[in-house]
C-alpha cells in the first residue's frame, strides 16, 4: 500500500490542499490548520527573552498561515473531485523537487505557448538579465503575466497555484586590498571571508494584471536572513539587532505589501499598501534583481524600504505615472522619525521601446533631521543599442537638513552619521550627489557581462563617514546553469579622491575580486 504523499515532506504537512482536491481533503486540512495555529502561537508566546530571535520563526508561521488560507480558498472555490487512486509510480516530495533540477540543468527545455501579454514588447531576454522589462519600483509590470515557475512550487503541487513559495540562498566570496573593512563598498562590506549574504524565502501572490474585466489583487511577503539585512533594515522593524547591537547576521522582514489592481483605471492601476522597496533606482535589495553581486557607491547609501500607500497608474504603452505617500525612508510608522512623505514619479518609453526614461521625487517632506530623511530627486534612461548590446544610468541628488555637526554638542540619530559642517556651525544641510552607467553585453542565453562607472561625492560626509568624492569601477560576468544558479565573479576598483576613507579611514584606494553564487529554490 502507497503510503501518504504529505509524510514525505513537512512542508506537504501544512499544504496538503496544495497535493489534493477531494472533499475529504477539507477534514484533513481542518486538522493540520489546527496545528498550524497551535505552532504559531507556541512561537508566539514562548518565553524568549531577546525579543529579536522571536521575528524568524513568526514569520514562518504568517507563510505557513497564509499558504494555507490561500489554498483552502482554491479549494473551496472548486467543486469536489472524485476520489482519485494516486498512480503506482507517484514520486515524493524530495525526488519531485531533484526532478526538476535535472531537468533544468541537463535536460531540454518545454516548449509551451507564449501567454498572453498586455502592452509594449519585452526589450530584454531574461534569463539572463534580471529583467524583461525597463524596471519601475513599486508595482508589478502591468499587463505582464505571471510565468514564473520555481523548483520548490512544482514539488509541492506542479506549480498549479497562484500563491506561490520560492526564494534563494546567496554565499559569497570576496578578496580584498583592505583587512577591516571593505565600506562604503556593499554588500561584501566584510573584507576577505565567505559569508552567507541573503537567505531568502518569498510567499506572494501576483495579481491579474493582464485582464481588464475584473478588480484582482496580490500580496507579498519576504523573510531575509544573512549579511545583507544591514542594507534592508528599517528603524522599528527589528533593527536593533543592527543599531543597538551590531550583529554582523540578522534577520529583517523585507517586504509585506499588498496589491489590488483595478482594470478600470487608465490603462490599469496598481495600488500597493505595506512595505516596499524604495520606489527609484537600477539595483535592488534581493540579489538576484541585479546586473552584479556587489553595488554602486550611489546604491549603497541611498533610500532601502519605504512604507505607504503607492499607486501605479499605466496611461498608455508609453507613459506611466505613480503618486504616493509613505512614513519617509528606513522607518516604521510607529516611531518617532515617521513624517508624512510624497513620492512622485513618471515613465516614458519611445515606440521602439529602445529607450526608457524614469524620474522620480522620493520622500519628500519638510527635510528635517530624522532618521535616514532623505529628500531624493533620481532619473534613470535605459537605451538598448541592439539586441545584444544596452545600457543603464541614474543619476540623483539628495540631502537632508540640520545634521548635527561631527564633534558638536548635539548627538546625531542612533546608527546615522553626524556631517562635516562648517567650524562655529551645530547643525547643517548635508547634500550628496551620484551617477551610475551600467554597460551590458549578451553572450548567449546563459551568459552576460557588465561593466560599471560609478561616482559619488558625499559632500558633508553624512552618508559615508567621510567628506570626499569617490570613483568606482566594475567588471561583471553573469553565468546562469539552467534557470536555477546563476555565478557572478567580478572584479572591482574604486578610490576616494580626498581623503582616506577605505579600511576604516586607512586606504584611499581598494581593489576586491569577489563573487557570489545564487541558488534558486
Amino acid at each position: 500500500m502507497d503510503s501518504d504523499p504529505r509524510l514525505q515532506s513537512p512542508l506537504l504537512f501544512f499544504f496538503p490542499t496544495l497535493v489534493e482536491s477531494s472533499a475529504s481533503s477539507q477534514l484533513r486540512h481542518r486538522a493540520h490548520f489546527n496545528a498550524l495555529r497551535l505552532v504559531c502561537l507556541f512561537h508566539a508566546c514562548k518565553k524568549i527573552s531577546p525579543r529579536r530571535h522571536r521575528l524568524f520563526p513568526q514569520f514562518i508561521c504568517v507563510v505557513l498561515f497564509l499558504c494555507s488560507a490561500s489554498a483552502a480558498q482554491q479549494e473551496s472555490a472548486s467543486p469536489p473531485e472524485a476520489p482519485k487512486a494516486a498512480p503506482a509510480q507517484d514520486k515524493s516530495f524530495l525526488a519531485r523537487w531533484a526532478d526538476f533540477y535535472r531537468q533544468d540543468w541537463f535536460g531540454t527545455p518545454a516548449s509551451s505557448p507564449v501567454p498572453a501579454r498586455r502592452g509594449a514588447p519585452s526589450p530584454l531576454d531574461s534569463p539572463p538579465f534580471p529583467n524583461s522589462d525597463w524596471s519601475y519600483g513599486g508595482s508589478p509590470v502591468i499587463g505582464e503575466p505571471d510565468t514564473n515557475s520555481y523548483p520548490l512550487m512544482t514539488a509541492i503541487n506542479q506549480a498549479r497555484s497562484r500563491t506561490k513559495l520560492y526564494g534563494w540562498i546567496d554565499p559569497s566570496l570576496n578578496f580584498s586590498t583592505s583587512s577591516r573593512s571593505n565600506a562604503p563598498e556593499a554588500n561584501d562590506v566584510y573584507s576577505n571571508r565567505l559569508e552567507l549574504n541573503q537567505f531568502v524565502l518569498y510567499v506572494e501572490r501576483l495579481p491579474d494584471s493582464v485582464q481588464r474585466d475584473h478588480v484582482d489583487w496580490g500580496y507579498h511577503l519576504t523573510g531575509l536572513f544573512g549579511t545583507d539585512y544591514r542594507y534592508t533594515t528599517g528603524k522599528g522593524y527589528g533593527s536593533s539587532q543592527l543599531l543597538n547591537d551590531h550583529r554582523q547576521y540578522g534577520f529583517d522582514p523585507t517586504l509585506e505589501y499588498v496589491d489590488i489592481y483595478i482594470p478600470q483605471v487608465a490603462d490599469g492601476m496598481n495600488l500597493r499598501l505595506g512595505r516596499f522597496i524604495s520606489v527609484p533606482g537600477i539595483e535592488a535589495q534581493l540579489a538576484p534583481n541585479n546586473y552584479t553581486f556587489s553595488h554602486s557607491l550611489l546604491y549603497a547609501i541611498d533610500p532601502f524600504t519605504d512604507t505607504g500607500l503607492l499607486a501605479t497608474v499605466k496611461l498608455n504603452d508609453r507613459w506611466l505615472v505613480q503618486l504616493g505617500i509613505t512614513a519617509g525612508h528606513d522607518v516604521a510608522p510607529w516611531t518617532p522619525d515617521a513624517k508624512p512623505s510624497g513620492t512622485a514619479c513618471v515613465s516614458y518609453t519611445t515606440e521602439s521601446v529602445n529607450d526608457n526614461f524614469y524620474r522620480c521625487a522620493n520622500g519628500i517632506n519638510d527635510a528635517k533631521y530624522a532618521y535616514n530623511n532623505l529628500q531624493q530627486y533620481d532619473v534613470t534612461w535605459y537605451h538598448k543599442f541592439s539586441k545584444s548590446w544596452h545600457m543603464a544610468t541614474e543619476a540623483w541628488y539628495m540631502y537632508e537638513r540640520g545634521v548635527p555637526a561631527l564633534g558638536g554638542s548635539i548627538t546625531p540619530e542612533l546608527g546615522a552619521n553626524p556631517a562635516y559642517c562648517l567650524p562655529g556651525e551645530p547643525r547643517c544641510t548635508a547634500p550628496e550627489y551620484a551617477a551610475v552607467n551600467f554597460l551590458q553585453k549578451e553572450l548567449g542565453a546563459h551568459n552576460f557581462v557588465s561593466f560599471r562607472s560609478d561616482f559619488l561625492d558625499d559632500q558633508k560626509g553624512q552618508r559615508t563617514g567621510y567628506a570626499t568624492k569617490y570613483s568606482e569601477n566594475t567588471i561583471t560576468w553573469c553565468h546562469w546553469i539552467g534557470s536555477t544558479v546563476q555565478l557572478r565573479p567580478e572584479l572591482r576598483f574604486e578610490r576616494a579622491w580626498d581623503r582616506k576613507a577605505y579600511d576604516n579611514g586607512r586606504r584611499q584606494n581598494q581593489l576586491t575580486v569577489a563573487s557570489d553564487l545564487i541558488f534558486h529554490f
